[in-house]
């Protein structure tokens, strides 16, 4: 008798496994620059909505990865949905591909990521395959997918999003952990909102306002998230975790302040990349290159649960 259960327990067991991993991949180019995974689900219909995930900054692939960044974030939450019966489009950023072309730094264009996924939108659209399209956009692409979302997208998603404009993230930042170069952060990104580039003083800031990148933080400091979300008109979801090193949960607080509507989840223990650290920053940040770490379920279950609703 004892036996017959394991049997049967196993047989469950494997049946249940086959079920959640009934699901294909193959590789979709929207254009030259745009390339990526589609997730399908077995099971495809007409009802089946589509998931495209945007991104955060850098030049993350589809997967979530970057040099000295190895995550798996975006197929991890891919997988997640498409076991769920979704279909996912996630998706290399252009600069992967204006890096191979060796095209220049200071080309980059934040609108250029904005129309990419308006792009993207309107591909699908056109293969009338899904009964609905979702914008899911991480860190900045959250951004992104806020100002692409605005009459192409049937709901939006906002994952870790920025609740405030760059300069006033990045000010933040700067304070806590070099407060003496607070004033002069302040000052350069006063000449950006104007349009205007700038000789570089201080060495120690390059990382923000090196001369090639400045052109594209002219273009960024142009959007508000708390304006941009006030535009929408559709179902929005906001998530964020408690253990965000880069954007804080009053971020997701102010975004859902300026849109009611919204649904708003704070996910204890769950940091940028959507892992669970239960210890403190030296734990965080060895997660930003542990691909093998998974994703929290937390965060499958409550997205999975606002796609259903649809």
């Amino acid at each position: 008798m004892t036996r017959f259960i394991v049997y049967i327990t196993l047989f469950f067991a494997t049946a249940i496994f086959a079920q959640e991993n009934k699901f294909t991949t193959e590789e979709v180019s929207v254009n030259p620059i745009l390339n990526g995974t589609l997730y399908k689900p077995e099971n495809l219909t007409k009802k089946t909505k589509l998931v495209i995930i945007i991104a955060g900054s850098g030049i993350p692939d589809r997967n979530g990865n970057m040099p000295g960044m190895e995550t798996n974030s975006y197929k991890y939450l891919a997988e997640s949905l498409v076991k769920n019966g979704n279909a996912v489009y996630a998706y290399d950023k252009r600069s992967i591909a204006e890096l191979k072309a060796g095209n220049a730094e200071e080309n980059s264009n934040f609108d250029d990521f904005i129309k990419d996924a308006k792009d993207i939108i309107a591909y699908f659209k056109a293969k009338k395959q899904y009964s609905k399209i979702i914008i899911a956009g991480h860190s900045e692409g959250s951004l992104v997918g806020m100002v692409a979302s605005k009459g192409n997208a049937d709901a939006y998603i906002s994952l870790a999003g920025m609740g405030r404009p760059f300069d006033e993230i990045v000010l933040e930042q700067i304070g806590k952990q070099a407060p003496f170069l607070k004033e002069e952060t302040k000052n350069n990104f006063e000449l950006l909102k104007k349009g205007q580039t700038f000789e570089l003083k201080t060495a120690a800031l390059s990382p923000i306002f090196r001369k090639s990148v400045q052109p594209y933080l002219i273009s960024v400091l142009k959007y508000d998230p708390k304006v941009e979300i006030k535009k929408l008109e559709i179902p929005i979801l906001i998530i964020n975790g408690t253990k965000d090193i880069q954007i804080p949960e009053s971020d997701a607080k102010l975004l859902h302040d300026a849109n009611p509507k919204s649904e708003l989840v704070i996910i204890e223990n769950m940091n940028h990349l959507f892992k669970e650290i239960k210890g403190d920053t030296a734990e965080n940040m060895e997660s930003y290159n542990k691909p093998e770490l998974p994703i929290m379920p937390e965060l499958s279950q409550k997205v999975n649960s606002f796609l259903s609703k649809l």
